[in-house]
């Protein structure tokens, strides 16, 4: 065999490998946050920066909202999800974002995610 055919047959064998290890390779991304810690202590209009970033560590973004008055808001980003490749089965994602005051206070939060993640409350609900 030529050094051509070895290097394309060791091509096609990598290609292989990575085809098949894809197939059953979990994919994560962000970081994983425990939003009910987060829930049980954050008090509107008390709740400080620096005690959300003692809670949650770094966000992963920040950004800023504009508001419907004019008013700009700092709001920082949590998110973290799974999933397996390449079909995506079990995918599980939570996402926080928290708007905080020009004065660093916490003013709103917005969570997103699966009902049964490990970090979200699972509230009763009542029955009439």
């Amino acid at each position: 065999m030529t050094n051509a055919g070895r290097s394309l047959l060791k091509g096609v064998a990598m290609f292989a490998t990575v085809a098949v290890l894809g197939a059953c390779a979990t994919m994560n991304v962000g970081r994983d946050f425990n939003y009910g810690d987060f829930v049980s202590r954050a008090k509107q209009g008390e709740t400080t920066r620096e005690q959300v970033r003692e809670w949650l560590g770094a966000p992963a973004g920040t950004g800023m909202v504009l508001e419907a008055d004019g008013a700009k808001n700092d709001q920082w980003t949590y998110y973290s999800g799974s999933g397996k490749l390449p079909s995506g089965a079990e995918t599980r994602f939570k996402l926080l974002q928290i708007k905080f005051s020009t004065a660093g206070k916490l003013l709103s939060y917005t969570w997103s995610g699966d009902i049964g993640a490990p970090s979200a409350p699972v509230e009763a609900k009542e029955t009439k």
